[in-house]
């Protein structure tokens, strides 16, 4: 997928259809003169419906789609014949979606399951038919209801990529590379900050046929939370991550530092995501001797105090099966 497909942020404005209106029929045959009220039920207006997709992993497909309207449901008819049900219009969304409305910024729903459906706006409902009104002391009523209107919504839908392990980074610390040797992923990769300019996932075989999935983010800069860099925009990507992956380049002025201003900023953006699984890579640490690494690391022991660490090399494939092996622990304990 090329990062122009990558869309993971629409509005669309959806109106469900409006209910038909009920009948005022009243029966005539021959030989029957007062056959009495035989008006039927409007039928009910079209539901816009989204379904979840495991197929998609874009919102691509309505990036051009600003206006969704479902069927109007059609009228009664004699004989209480009821009016056809409006046409239901489906929207197919990839899993992760969350659904919020416009004006408020509110939580809808979200869609996490292949093939869940859900009501993004109900159709009207059908009048009744002037059949329902008869009595006793109204024998001929001429009147029926009117169909209900339709709902009318400004949403926005948001994609929130699903994967077990999410990637974070300084721009240049190696994220695209490290994806680009773990899985058959292709992430542009360049000497150059912001390379990346949006999300890449990719599937991390294991041992077994098994498998778990990592997703590569934009890299983080020191005042994302002020809008500096591409922001905070893509972080939304990895809350539904269980393990986030610091990785921090081999040749950065100060390792620890680096580390804590990665963890602030995802504090700025959402505490909860410092309660999530964490683990420390140093990358690019092909160009550190033996003894430059022993040095590191008696640094490190103290400064991350019981954190868990580990060096690798994407480029040399240093330390890449203990890091899998690391991270399918992980995912599993």
């Amino acid at each position: 997928m090329t990062e122009g497909n990558f869309v993971d942020y629409v509005k669309i404005y959806v109106a469900s259809g409006k209910g038909g209106k009920g009948s005022t029929h009243l029966h005539r045959e021959k030989f029957i003169e007062k056959g009495g009220p035989d008006g039927g039920d409007g039928g009910r207006g079209g539901h816009v419906i989204l379904r979840g997709n495991k197929n998609l992993w874009t919102l691509y497909h309505l990036k051009f789609t600003k206006h969704v309207k479902a069927g109007h449901g059609g009228d009664g008819g004699s004989s209480r014949s009821t009016g056809a049900d409006g046409e239901d219009k489906y929207l197919e969304v990839p899993l992760g979606t969350v659904i919020k409305d416009k004006e408020t910024e509110e939580v809808l729903f979200e869609i996490t399951e292949d093939g869940e459906e859900k009501v993004l706006a109900k159709g009207g409902k059908g009048g009744l038919g002037n059949w329902h009104f008869r009595s006793a002391t109204n024998q001929t009523p001429r009147y029926a209801q009117p169909g209900l209107p339709g709902e009318e919504v400004d949403v926005i839908l948001e994609l929130k990529v699903l994967a077990d392990v999410g990637l974070v980074g300084f721009p240049n610390a190696g994220k695209s590379t490290l994806l680009s040797v773990l899985t058959a992923a292709k992430p542009k990769i360049a000497d150059y900050p912001f390379t990346t300019l949006k999300p890449n996932l990719g599937i991390v075989a294991y041992r077994d046929f098994q498998s778990f999935v990592i997703a590569d983010i934009p890299g983080i800069i020191e005042g994302a939370a002020e809008g500096k860099g591409l922001g905070h925009y893509f972080l939304r990507h990895i809350e539904r991550n269980s393990t986030l992956l610091f990785l921090v380049p081999a040749d950065a002025p100060d390792i620890k530092r680096e580390y804590d201003i990665l963890l602030d900023e995802l504090r700025r953006y959402n505490p909860e995501m410092l309660d999530k699984d964490r683990l420390i890579v140093i990358s690019k640490s092909d160009m550190l001797d033996g003894e430059l690494k022993a040095e590191m690391k008696a640094e490190l022991d103290v400064a991350f105090k019981g954190h868990d660490y580990m060096f690798i090399s994407s480029i040399a494939h240093q330390g890449l099966q203990e890091l899998k092996d690391k991270l399918w622990r992980m995912l599993n304990s």
